[in-house]
């Protein structure tokens, strides 16, 4: 089956951005068109569950530095997209639940692919929230392609 539309979602990590490589490749090839997709959680997950420990203030600036981060991860991967001769859709979604949000957006957008990375989050988040990727597998509404 040829595939003529392919989400790529992106964390803004080396291996995201090797996982946007291959999309970009496979999108040439194919001429197949190509969203970029970023998912960021409405709160950063280290604050998740402190309540009244945070000051407010504190709460405003990292929700402010991550929509900061996520501009600067979808301007780079767009950037990396239109290098290559290609002109991408784009998609930044705050949901909770970066999976989902994927999911979502595959079905909203009626793609036929997803190429992404075998891992992004490190550390207690990524401990925390497991295998984003692992997820995607097992709810998508179509093939996934996993970059290792």
């Amino acid at each position: 089956m040829p595939y003529t539309h392919l989400l790529v979602p992106t964390d803004g990590s080396e291996l995201s951005v090797r996982a946007l490589d291959q999309a970009i490749g496979l999108a040439r090839a194919l001429g197949a068109r190509l969203t970029v997709l970023h998912a960021r959680p409405p709160v950063p997950l280290p604050i998740l569950g402190m309540g009244d420990a945070i000051d407010p203030a504190t709460i405003d600036a990292l929700v402010r530095a991550g929509r900061q981060n996520a501009e600067r991860v979808m301007a780079e991967a767009l950037a990396q997209v239109r290098h290559a001769g290609l002109e991408p859709g784009s998609q930044a979604i705050e949901h909770a639940t970066p999976h989902a949000a994927i999911d979502h957006a595959a079905r909203e957008l009626g793609c036929d692919l997803i190429v992404m990375a075998s891992h992004g989050r490190r550390g207690l988040e990524g401990l925390l929230l497991g295998s984003e990727t692992q997820k995607v597998l097992a709810i998508s509404p179509c093939p996934v392609l996993v970059v290792r």
